[in-house]
């Protein structure tokens, strides 16, 4: 019978797979394109609304510009794309922008890329389901006034589906996001066909509003305008740099699916982000930043719709169905696109912990074979965004992009370096073209993105984006401090090149006694077949009749090893004992001391409670002691014949024993072990008190 934790996980997650189903869960380019694309696909539903109320800062005049602002984004996006197609097939390991930095400009900047990206994911997710939220709540009331709860519950929901494993997640994301590429496409045809062949005036709810800039913005501060626009209207490029780091999720040929899969990429997004601003413009639809403040005039009780939804209202009319599917179908895909973010941050976080940037833990694939330490971290850490700013898109969306441009420029500096290489060494003529076509694409990139960081940086640091760089800085310091740690470790572990290890030159034994009872005839047996040196029996005196009674007991049944009683006048345990093994070793640097702890191993949670812990901590103090070697002698009260021993298989290991309990495959490793939750040290009392 498994147990309810078990069960529910099971409900949740599905059934364990085995290691050889790896290769079953990688994805074709028609999943890949949901699995990794929807992020990019899915900002064309707030990178115009971004766009937009930033202009409207300078007022409705302002809206001018929106179509050039979403052509510099369109330029930067084709250009990226084509970087990027350059860097998935030069490195189709997965790494991504971390390994390019790594490999091509050194350690320290994989390390300070890896860190942008980590944050970035993170307020993807956050920006992401915070968006389609928004949406929703445009045509869904209660959403908008439970916005945060609803934020967080998609979070949740996300989390447990990828958990299942890529291929689950991939096939459920690939209908919507298909879904709403089909809704979005089929609402803007429409909108032009009926103004362009039918000849329909289309107006926007917004189009007769009457708005007031907030600022007077003319030369300079327009410039500036203008370049803050454009930083918010690149978030639409968030999400390109996901496929790069998942190449190896893709199926064979994966270079080239993945390098495919980022054109599909492209070339949709660039549509329905041209699309969406084209029918803005044509329809007058206006979008501020703050409606209470800059509409002068307007229906009472108006509240400010997305942009996505008021196209909707204009196209198919308010309160139609197919409005009603298209906020549901955006809102659907703004809480898919976290999904990119969910397969990009654990393969990132599982390669930095491979390279010791992160702890091990999150190398280490789950039941389902997801990196499930990486998609629960990314999960939490995107709630506290959520719940922070309030699920505010506005708000977040300072914080964005910082990250993944800083990966962008950095990536494409690695790229020159990597194909500069790779020239001084080559000498055949298509290949160096080849080569010189991709650099110079490579070099574009790099000025470009470089440039519209800088914008980023300029535009958006007093706005938010400062958190954002002081995340990067700490997840920076702190992935170099746990490589150094990591490091420190492994020279403290590894043996001398030569001669070898110095043996112990006496082995002095000591077996730790409250009572003559089994558990420690057990333990002076085991202590005697390891043949040491010296044979001491050690009991602590902070009961005078006790201890005669164990002496007395100890002649009666004339063992075969000497008692020895240390007076503990202060009724201490931990101390008497640490002293007497210092005082075995001290004699010799080179004797080793072996302390046998008898315990024994109850059945039932309750029975730990009716025991004192005196001997586990001792035993957890002697791990400290140079020189001190500490075993644990089990004895198995008649409790534990009713222990199920399978739930506690499946308890203390990821998965269910596949095989015979306790059985080990050739790559398994033995580790100092632990005593189990259900076992406790012997000892009805303290040690040595004599007590049951």
């Amino acid at each position: 019978m498994a147990s309810p934790t078990s069960l529910l996980k099971r409900l949740l997650l599905g059934r364990p797979f085995r290691s050889d189903r790896l290769q079953h869960t990688l994805l074709p380019k028609r999943i890949a394109l949901p699995v990794f694309a929807s992020d990019a696909l899915s900002s064309v539903a707030y990178a115009p609304d971004e766009i937009l109320l930033t202009l409207s800062i300078a007022g409705a005049s302002a809206y001018v510009f929106s179509p050039w602002i979403a052509l510099a984004v369109v330029v930067v996006m084709l250009t990226v794309v084509a970087s990027y197609r350059q860097n998935v097939h030069a490195y189709p390991s997965g790494g991504g922008d971390y390994e390019v930095a790594t490999v091509n400009l050194g350690p320290k900047f994989g390390v300070g890329v890896a860190s942008a990206l980590l944050v970035d994911y993170v307020l993807t997710v956050a920006v992401s389901v915070s968006s389609g939220v928004a949406n929703l709540g445009s045509v869904v009331p209660f959403v908008a006034t439970h916005k945060v709860l609803i934020a967080v519950i998609a979070v949740v929901l996300l989390t447990a589906v990828n958990l299942r494993g890529l291929r689950e997640s991939g096939t459920a994301f690939a209908i919507p996001t298909y879904g709403f590429v089909i809704v979005m496409g089929g609402m803007l045809l429409t909108g032009l066909f009926r103004v362009f062949v039918l000849g329909d005036d289309l107006r926007a709810p917004s189009a007769d509003l009457v708005i007031q800039a907030e600022h007077s913005v003319t030369g300079f501060a327009l410039i500036f305008l203008l370049l803050r626009t454009f930083s918010s209207g690149a978030a639409a490029l968030t999400g390109v740099e996901a496929i790069s780091n998942g190449v190896p999720a893709f199926k064979a040929p994966k270079s080239r699916n993945a390098a495919t899969t980022l054109l599909l990429l492209g070339a949709i997004a660039v549509s329905l982000l041209v699309g969406i601003i084209w029918l803005a413009r044509l329809t007058h639809l206006q979008f501020v930043e703050d409606p209470a403040l800059q509409i002068v005039s307007g229906p009472d009780g108006y509240v400010q719709k997305t942009v996505t939804t008021q196209l909707g209202e204009t196209v198919f009319g308010s309160g139609s169905f197919l409005l009603y599917v298209v906020a549901g179908m955006t809102a659907l895909i703004l809480f898919l696109a976290a999904n990119t973010a969910f397969n990009g941050f654990p393969v990132l976080g599982s390669i930095l912990a491979q390279d010791r940037y992160l702890p091990r833990q999150f190398h280490t694939r789950g039941d389902r074979l997801a990196f499930s330490n990486g998609i629960t971290f990314l999960a939490l850490f995107a709630i506290v965004l959520i719940v922070g700013f309030q699920a505010e898109v506005t708000r977040l969306i300072q914080l964005y992009i910082v990250g993944v441009f800083v990966s962008f420029t950095v990536s494409q500096a690695g790229m020159i370096r990597h194909w500069n290489r790779l020239l001084r060494t080559e000498r055949d003529l298509e290949a160096r073209r080849r080569m010189h076509r991709s650099r110079a694409i490579n070099t574009f990139g790099m000025g470009l993105t470089g440039t519209v960081l800088v914008i980023v940086l300029v535009t958006k640091f007093l706005l938010g984006a400062w958190i954002a760089i002081a995340a990067m800085a700490v997840i920076y310091v702190l992935m170099l401090a746990i490589r150094r740690h990591y490091d420190r470790i492994a020279v403290e572990l590894t043996p001398p090149d030569e001669g070898r290890a110095v043996l112990p030159a006496r082995n002095h034994a000591i077996v730790l006694v409250s009572k003559v009872h089994q558990p420690t005839l057990r333990a002076i047996a085991y202590a005697r077949a390891t043949r040491p040196d010296t044979l001491t029996a050690v009991t602590v005196n902070v009961d005078d009749k006790d201890t005669r009674d164990l002496q007395a007991d100890w002649e009666r049944r004339e063992m075969a090893i000497p008692l020895t009683v240390i007076d503990s006048p202060y009724r201490e345990i931990t101390r008497p004992i640490l002293d007497f093994v210092a005082s075995t070793r001290r004699k010799s640097p080179r004797d080793v001391v072996t302390v046998f702890i008898p315990e024994y191993v109850v059945g039932r949670w309750w029975e730990n409670l009716l025991h004192n812990q005196s001997a586990l901590r001792l035993k957890g103090r002697l791990l400290f002691e140079p020189g001190v070697m500490v075993v644990s002698v089990p004895w198995q009260l008649a409790s534990t014949a009713s222990k199920n021993l399978d739930r506690l298989d499946a308890t203390l290991s990821r998965t269910p024993a596949r095989g015979p309990r306790g059985g080990l495959s050739p790559t398994d490793q033995p580790v100092v072990s632990v005593p189990a939750p259900e076992s406790r040290p012997i000892d009805g009392g303290p040690v040595g008190t004599g007590r049951d």
